[in-house]
């Protein structure tokens, strides 16, 4: 007992320590994990643990994370977006596949075990990529969501992988394989020593059985389960359904992850999705952390030190390669301008999935065990180079694009008094309300194919990143009397007001703000006109939660309108104390005077609602 609470303490202390650390860093969770196991694996090594066992049980991590990707990929979705996926996602997975293919052909492999390398190398990392992506603002930049339909179409292609892979099995590797797990234990399969007709026949009766199961059984299990009103039982109904399908897989020699996938895509429309999400969630998370750090942990470092020309220039040739496709993908899809760098830069690197796939391959006798672990190098040390690259995208091909952008944005032919930076959702509606009042705004947005895809409607706009000043100057900021911004990312909202109230100390500003602390960060930074983007609705539903409980509707448009002024004054009030230099929850003397404050304003508000009550109730 000693023992497995100390593997597990070493196990959470070192994720704990390393991830936020990694994350800070700008490496991302994958790379922490994998960053922990290293750091712990001469202590795994000196009690002697069992690396290899311990990753075999947190590869059921993979499988609950193809479940909740099937999950994400409604049927309906999924057709939406078919040319997409099929011409960038599917080109790359083929043209990459082929490619390292061709290279190890080369190389004195043979064509079974240089497609399996293909097939590995071709997936990038979705973890590193769409986390960076977020939080450098660019997901939703021509590249980012090009990089998206990649990392989709690679996460549905891993299904058919891991149906595939197993057929390229040679002998000589399977044999040994098999004497070995006779030597150890004996698997159930329910279609061992069967004909191959009945074999098919069950397999198919097997999925057919999912695909019913998650279309009928799920809801009426749910009601049932909820008659108990215990949370734990929701947990443990949703692992049985997960570990059932994958036992039900794994009984007629299918992937578990193909099963539960599967299942997930089935129950994409299910009133019970999130539900399901919510509770698998974190045991995916841990699991999945787990497995991470024994790939870490059973790095071969002797293999890297002994094989470190061979190594490394495998993983610089693979990047390369990759970048190659991508950028001429790009190009053919195109894509432009600085996006086709990003797009390119931030996918040459190997994923996750390849380790998982590497040790499928081995446990299938397709790739020796020799091979795996020089690729399992190969995969670690371009996941550990692709921050490089983004800081390479970031801090010198970037700025470089953007000077010439300039070029790409239509002469504005127009001396508008009011610029939208931002053509989304609320960018959208203010244009259409103004073009009311016979004004035509000057739109700049980042995405060029929204920007193609709203002059099909008649509307006019210009491409470009409104925070650059060059851009602005083409708009005609100096002749503007209004600026509205209602882009999505909060630090270049706060940016664009410091340069726009710096430099344009007239010009009558509206800001988006994107929650409490960001309206005090656009207050600090002088604008004046600040909209929270969910204050409005926020209000709204309050009001209909006063009416749903009684009270007349003028009763509740007074309550609110006295909610509604009061929570204002507390936002002035909040705001002469906020640092934006230091976190709210550092911030003593901010936290001190809101604690102070905060129940004379709760009383002051119940005295005034009671008021409007009392008035009321003597008006009739």
């Amino acid at each position: 007992m000693t023992d497995i609470l100390f593997l597990a303490f070493l196990f959470f202390v070192s994720g704990v320590i390393a991830v936020p650390i990694a994350t800070r860093l700008g490496l991302g969770s994958v790379l922490g994990y994998l960053l922990a196991g290293i750091v712990i694996a001469p202590v795994l090594s000196l009690l002697h643990i069992d690396v290899i066992a311990i990753q075999h049980f947190a590869e059921f991590g993979v499988v609950m994370m193809l479940f909740l990707v099937g999950l994400e990929l409604e049927p309906k979705t999924l057709w939406s977006m078919r040319f997409q996926l099929l011409g960038v996602g599917g080109g790359q997975v083929a043209l990459t596949t082929l490619a390292v293919m061709g290279v190890a052909v080369l190389l004195g492999h043979s064509w079974s075990v240089a497609l399996a390398v293909g097939l590995v190398m071709a997936l990038s990392s979705t973890a590193i990529v769409l986390q960076t992506l977020d939080e450098k603002g660019l997901l939703k930049s021509d590249g980012g969501r090009s990089s998206f339909s990649v990392l989709l179409f690679q996460d549905i292609a891993v299904i058919p992988m891991l149906a595939l892979i197993p057929l390229l099995a040679l002998p000589e590797l399977t044999d040994s394989i098999a004497t070995s797990a006779e030597d150890n234990h004996h698997s159930i399969n329910l279609v061992e020593g069967l004909p191959a007709w009945a074999a098919t026949l069950i397999t198919i009766g097997a999925i057919a059985f999912v695909v019913i199961a998650g279309n009928y059984l799920t809801t009426p299990i749910f009601k049932f389960i909820a008659v108990a009103n215990l949370r734990e039982l929701f947990v443990a109904t949703t692992l049985m359904i997960v570990i059932g399908i994958a036992l039900l897989m794994s009984l007629v020699g299918l992937s578990p992850a193909l099963g539960t996938f599967l299942a997930g895509v089935v129950l994409a429309n299910s009133e019970y999705r999130h539900e399901l999400e919510s509770n698998i969630a974190p045991f995916k998370g841990l699991l999945l952390g787990l497995f991470f750090i024994t790939v870490g942990a059973g790095i071969n470092f002797g293999l890297l030190s002994d094989n470190i020309v061979e190594i490394i220039s495998l993983t610089l040739g693979l990047i390369a390669l990759k970048a190659l496709i991508l950028y001429s993908l790009a190009v053919t899809f195109k894509v432009k301008g600085a996006d086709r760098w990003l797009f390119t830069l931030g996918l040459a690197q190997a994923g996750e999935f390849g380790f998982v796939l590497l040790s499928f391959t081995v446990l299938n006798g397709v790739i020796p065990s020799d091979l795996a672990d020089k690729l399992l190098l190969v995969v670690a040390l371009s996941m550990l180079l692709t921050p490089a690259l983004f800081i390479l995208y970031e801090k010198v091909i970037a700025p470089k694009y953007a000077s010439s952008q300039i070029q790409e944005v239509d002469e504005v032919d127009n001396e508008s008094p009011v610029i939208i930076a931002g053509h989304g959702r609320v960018g959208g509606i203010v244009h259409k309300i103004l073009r009311g009042l016979d004004i035509s705004p000057t739109v700049i947005d980042f995405s060029s194919k929204h920007l193609e895809f709203i002059k099909l409607f008649g509307f006019h706009a210009y491409f470009g990143d409104a925070t650059r000043p060059d851009l602005l100057h083409a708009a005609g900021v100096e002749k503007a009397k209004l600026f509205v911004i209602a882009i999505d990312e909060k630090e270049q909202i706060t940016q664009l007001v410091k340069y726009l109230k710096h430099h344009y100390p007239n010009l009558h500003i509206v800001a988006r703000a994107i929650g409490r602390d960001h309206v005090y960060d656009l207050w600090h930074a002088g604008c004046r006109d600040i909209i929270r983007e969910t204050y409005d609705s926020s209000l709204r539903m309050g009001r209909s939660s006063i009416e749903a409980l009684g009270y007349s509707t003028e009763q509740a448009n007074l309550m609110i309108d006295e909610f509604n002024q009061l929570d204002r004054e507390a936002m002035l009030y909040a705001a002469q104390h906020y640092d934006p230099s230091t976190p709210i929850h550092e911030n003593e003397t901010y936290v001190g005077k809101i604690r102070e404050k905060r129940q004379e304003w709760e009383t002051t508000l119940q005295q005034r609602m009671q008021a409007i009550i009392t008035n009321s109730e003597t008006t009739q």
